[in-house]
């Protein structure tokens, strides 16, 4: 996702990744064994495909903070990376993040991206958004929680919102067209070629 845009503001702080990590991490306690095949919005993968694409995000996290490249790790997080255990292979990934970017300045560090370099503010913003997304594809393949906190959703859009069209990335669906009144959620999701849940993109409360 990141490298769709330009990073046009300077570093800032209060970016809610730790909140990003426990509505997902909220999520993951819900699956159900029979769950995890189960489809979700993003197309050709399942509720543990997703889960997995995930974890393997939060491993890279120490690791490029650390400065390594991504020739350097390699494909050590390819594949598989729940094991027989998911939920706590999320759970020590996403604590083994959440330190890395606590450690004081890691939002000023240079981090080596497949498309270039760049701060880690800027890969703690995208890190977060694409948490932000994710939680939705989660709460729909599970249908469970499909309405995420507000602060999330609006840190999200901010980010998003000016990207244009993301469907040239081969990453995203085109857009959906939305009513000029619709919710920030509905907007967000929107712009990433999802449909909100229900006919006024109201979907499951929990």
């Amino acid at each position: 996702m990141a490298q769709l845009r330009q990073h046009r503001r300077a570093a800032r702080t209060g970016t809610p990744y730790a909140e990003a990590l426990a509505a997902f991490d909220e999520r993951v306690r819900l699956i159900t064994p029979d769950q995890w095949d189960s489809p979700t919005p993003c197309t050709d993968w399942s509720v543990r495909d997703l889960v997995n694409h995930l974890v393997g995000e939060q491993l890279w996290v120490p690791e490029l903070l650390m400065g390594a490249t991504i020739g350097e790790v390699g494909g050590r997080f390819d594949g598989d990376v729940l094991g027989g255990d998911p939920a706590a292979a999320w759970t020590d990934a996403a604590e083994a993040a959440r330190q890395a970017f606590d450690v004081p300045g890691a939002a000023e560090l240079t981090v080596h991206l497949s498309f270039g370099d760049v701060t880690g503010q800027y890969y703690l913003d995208q890190l977060t958004t694409d948490l932000v997304i994710h939680t939705w594809d989660l709460s729909e393949g599970i249908g469970r929680l499909t309405r995420l906190p507000a602060e999330l959703v609006d840190f999200a859009l901010g980010e998003i919102t000016g990207y244009g069209d993301l469907s040239g990335s081969g990453v995203f669906d085109p857009p959906v067209p939305v009513a000029e009144d619709a919710s920030p959620q509905t907007r967000l999701l929107a712009l990433t070629g999802r449909r909100d849940g229900g006919p006024s993109g109201t979907g499951d409360q929990g």
